[in-house]
């Protein structure tokens, strides 16, 4: 009786544990578990303020002043509540480790400071978010750090660039703005430097970078991840090894995040999955009204078959993502892109994305503003350029808005 009662209990723990493994696999399941501590009974996240710590003991505090793990000696060097926020992206990425910075940006500065020192080469494409084209020209070219900007669509062209002092490869797909595609499998068959693919614009449920065999995924999780304008926050993504390795530049620039953007990280993953999930199937339908407008001159959405990479995005994403790109036609008679952007009224004029308004821009005079003209044409962007980030609005709602300003500019 004894032995068929434990057989029996055996059975079922072996059952459940293989259920539990089944519902693992599905990111959206992942959304929600992650990043809950064991012990932890607390449904939302919680919230560790404090920036520093009673320390055990002398000896224990000097072993906790070198662990670039530790979480319980002073925020700058980690923090409980950011930690849950780094092993709950470790865990939608695919990843031994994440480390959350800042932002964005601090992500993109430590990186590259940590990782290249005078006399290296890093390799990036010329369609890249301008603030990261700007500080590889203005802060890592003056350090002696040669970087060579490619265009990242074309084939081999990453190789071609690659010599014995690369240290860095820097991609960014989809890319910021016009949504060029790079093929992450050529990206990962690349021996020698460290391959980073920032996937902002792609966030865990649309594309996981590491998948493909490249050695990072970066986020601005300011925008999808975090979710809702309220939050500045950073993550990198990929080894333990590499991850430690960047712990004390971290710790050194002041970049780490903070615990409350950490914590309004962790808010923002539990809602990614249906966000994007109402915000791609928005930004196809809204791509697809856009494609048969005259006064559009053209449209770039990875999922529109028109799209020149659209069978490498069907392969490295699981849909095109929450932002549009799109031309308007003769922008310079009677300043037509300035007059779209006066006549919207439901969407709002502002220069970030993700978030569950609907937001339009034009990079040009936005985003991408510091880059010269040479550089912007290289990225795609002329006056005319529209970027678009959707949001929870109903969709048809927001196609009439765009109707109504388009008119309205003819």
């Amino acid at each position: 009786m004894e032995k068929n009662k434990k057989e029996k209990t055996d059975s079922q723990a072996d059952t459940q544990a293989h259920i539990q493994a089944h519902i693992q696999t599905h990111i959206q399941t992942r959304l929600i578990t992650s990043g809950r501590g064991e012990d932890e009974s607390s449904l939302p996240p919680v919230l560790y303020p404090a920036t520093a710590f009673e320390n055990p003991s002398l000896a224990e505090a000097n072993r906790m002043s070198s662990d670039p793990n530790e979480t319980r000696l002073y925020a700058r060097y980690g923090n409980p509540t950011v930690d849950a926020f780094q092993k709950a992206m470790a865990e939608l990425e695919g990843a031994e480790k994440s480390r959350a910075f800042s932002s964005g940006s601090g992500a993109v500065a430590t990186l590259i400071l940590g990782l290249c020192e005078t006399g290296d080469h890093i390799v990036a494409q010329s369609q890249l978010y301008a603030g990261t084209v700007s500080f590889l020209r203005f802060v890592a070219e003056r350090l002696g750090i040669e970087v060579s900007f490619i265009d990242g669509m074309s084939s081999g062209a990453f190789v071609e660039a690659v010599n014995k002092k690369t240290r860095l490869i820097f991609v960014e797909t989809p890319a910021n703005p016009q949504l060029g595609i790079v093929d992450l499998s050529e990206l990962a068959e690349i021996k020698g430097p460290i391959k980073v693919v920032d996937s902002t614009l792609a966030p865990p449920v649309v594309q996981t970078p590491l998948k493909f065999g490249v050695d990072l995924s970066l986020h601005s999780a300011t925008k999808s991840i975090g979710g809702q304008n309220d939050a500045t926050l950073g993550v990198l993504s990929g080894s333990a090894e590499l991850l430690n390795w960047l712990w004390t530049p971290s710790v050194l620039l002041g970049a780490n995040a903070a615990p409350s953007e950490a914590y309004k990280g962790l808010v923002g993953i539990r809602t990614l999955g249906v966000r994007q999930e109402r915000q791609c199937a928005s930004a196809l339908k809204l791509a697809k009204w856009l494609e048969g407008n005259s006064l559009v001159e053209s449209v770039s959405y990875p999922s529109l078959e028109a799209h020149p990479q659209y069978e490498l995005a069907k392969k490295q994403m699981s849909s095109g993502g929450s932002l549009i790109c799109f031309d308007i036609k003769d922008p310079e008679i009677n300043s037509r892109a300035s007059k779209f952007f006066d006549c919207v009224k439901l969407a709002k004029l502002a220069s970030s994305l993700g978030g569950p308004e609907t937001l339009v821009t034009g990079p040009a005079f936005t985003t991408h503003v510091d880059l010269t003209e040479e550089e912007m044409k290289e990225a795609g962007i002329s006056k005319g350029t529209v970027r678009v980030s959707l949001g929870l609005e109903h969709v048809d709602d927001i196609i009439a808005d765009f109707e109504q300003a388009l008119s309205a500019i003819k």
